[in-house]
């Protein structure tokens, strides 16, 4: 650290899966995360001594650049503001920009601040503009009818702009802060199509009940493409019973009355439409997702499109465009499968699974995706741009043959036959290995490098038959398991 307070400074690393090239008086674009959520960043100490408590920051963890390989798709938060101006000609509206309190009140109050933001209106594809007080809504050109809700509420919905610019999708206004912003907005927790109900996750993580009915418009962001992002993809429950809007979306819910129990929707945006699952039936036009829960009615079995071959789908590692679908393994996006080959790579991959018999049977392929809407290949439909595929969970098992050339079998409870595991060892993409000791009460967790000569001749000594192990993997299609996270244990036994 250097400096003094308040103005010390800290060196910071950033890991970069790529280089960023900026050329001489020009601009580039940088995004940063810094993940405030991991562990390993923000540390707990408690001062011997004294009992204080002590935050420590460690800037050499978990820092890094994402890049945005399309700024066209780039999702914007819906945000809160006062109107304070419109515009003479109605081209545009002025808002300061306002939060809701944390923690939450009842009525929810906003939080005001001197940022002013300047929201265009969408004077080709139409703004609608949602009368909360009133349950009424307008397609509007220009913010001209808005003149008189100066001093009013409102919740918007905008596109980025290239130029910097914000364009107003969709606005809800209201006299009442409280109006606007009672409206659930976060991850769809269950969808039952028996009684058109979803329940949806909001800002302060409450689960809030909203019924769907026959006037319910659902929307699906598409900053890139205007037209289709101002128009509703759906309306009415048959949306529910046609498993288009599943557990696992993220979506901004607007209501009818923030007074009526339960509540209606109006509108539902939706953010991010999250399919997963075991993957199954994959051909030249698709594959299928299956999901279970606990909550049956979110249970669903989804045939999904791969995206049309000249569908536009950001840019591989080395910058260059890609076309189409594109698919590659849980934690290594940099080694992404695209082009003519990606389809027949993907249905081969995901065609095979591992064989334990008895009542575990096959453990077969598993993914993830976002789906996009009315694309080229499955018009009024979704359709996937990419998959990623995610290591399946093995039950606990125990080892049958030892480490030999990078492999051993195992079974595992209640299976009958024992499976082939592959163990990497090559750097940057080697199986995470961890050594689990309970001892005297006491649980140690010891990685293990298997990268290493030494880490690895620890591994072989410890893996031998009868050894508890617990492998997480991806299933491939000559039978065998990848092992991407394997923990074997030592001391007293886990149980099954």
């Amino acid at each position: 650290m250097q400096g003094s307070a308040p103005t010390a400074t800290v060196a910071a690393n950033v890991a970069f899966d790529t280089p960023l090239t900026v050329s001489a008086s020009q601009d580039n674009a940088l995004d940063l995360e810094f993940d405030l959520g991991n562990p390993a960043f923000i540390v707990q100490h408690v001062a011997a001594g004294t009992g204080a408590t002590i935050w420590a920051v460690n800037f050499a963890g978990p820092i890094r650049r994402r890049p945005l390989h399309d700024v066209r798709r780039l999702v914007l938060r819906q945000m809160y503001g006062n109107v304070t101006a419109v515009a003479s000609d109605g081209s545009a509206l002025t808002i300061d920009r306002e939060f809701p309190t944390v923690p939450v009140v009842s009525p929810e109050l906003a939080v005001a601040t001197s940022e002013a933001l300047t929201i265009e209106a969408d004077s080709t594809d139409g703004t609608i503009v949602y009368d909360v007080d009133a349950g009424t809504h307008t397609v509007v050109g220009n913010f001209s009818t808005l003149a008189s809700r100066v001093g009013e509420q409102m919740r918007i919905a905008a596109r980025y702009q290239p130029d910097g610019s914000l364009v107003a999708v969709r606005i809800w206004t209201s006299k009442q802060f409280d109006s606007v912003w009672l409206s659930p907005e976060g991850h769809v927790l269950h969808v039952d199509p028996s009684t058109d109900v979803i329940t949806i996750q909001n800002g302060s993580g409450i689960a809030v009940p909203v019924l769907v009915d026959a006037n319910t418009q659902f929307f699906f962001r598409q900053p890139w493409n205007p037209a289709a992002d101002a128009m509703p993809i759906a309306t009415g429950t048959a949306f529910l019973a046609n498993h288009d809007l599943v557990r696992g979306f993220k979506v901004h819910v607007s209501v009818v009355d923030p007074l009526a129990t339960p509540l209606v929707a109006q509108s539902v945006d939706i953010e991010t439409a999250a399919f997963g699952g075991a993957i199954s039936a994959a051909d030249t036009t698709g594959f299928t997702y299956t999901r279970n829960f606990a909550t049956t009615t979110d249970d669903y079995t989804d045939t999904l499109y791969f995206v049309s071959p000249s569908t536009p789908n950001g840019s591989d590692a080395s910058g260059n465009a890609i076309d189409g679908f594109k698919w590659w393994n849980f934690a290594y996006p940099t080694v992404t499968d695209s082009g003519p080959t990606a389809i027949g790579d993907f249905d081969q991959a995901t065609g095979g699974g591992v064989d334990f018999g008895g009542t575990v049977g096959t453990v077969v392929a598993r993914g993830a995706s976002d789906a996009l809407w009315n694309d080229p290949a499955n018009p009024n439909g979704w359709s996937v741009p990419a998959a990623v595929l995610l290591p399946s969970r093995l039950p606990l098992g125990e080892v049958a043959n030892g480490l030999a050339n990078g492999q051993f079998t195992m079974t595992v409870t209640d299976g009958v036959t024992a499976a082939t595991i592959d163990v990497g060892t090559t750097a940057g993409s080697a199986t995470l290995v961890y050594q689990i000791d309970r001892s005297n009460g006491i649980v140690t967790v010891s990685p293990v490098d298997v990268t290493t000569s030494a880490g690895l001749a620890t591994l072989t000594q410890a893996l031998t038959a009868g050894t508890k192990v617990r492998v997480y993997g991806i299933p491939q299609a000559n039978g065998t398991l990848k092992a991407y996270v394997l923990s074997y244990f030592t001391g007293t036994e886990p149980a099954n």
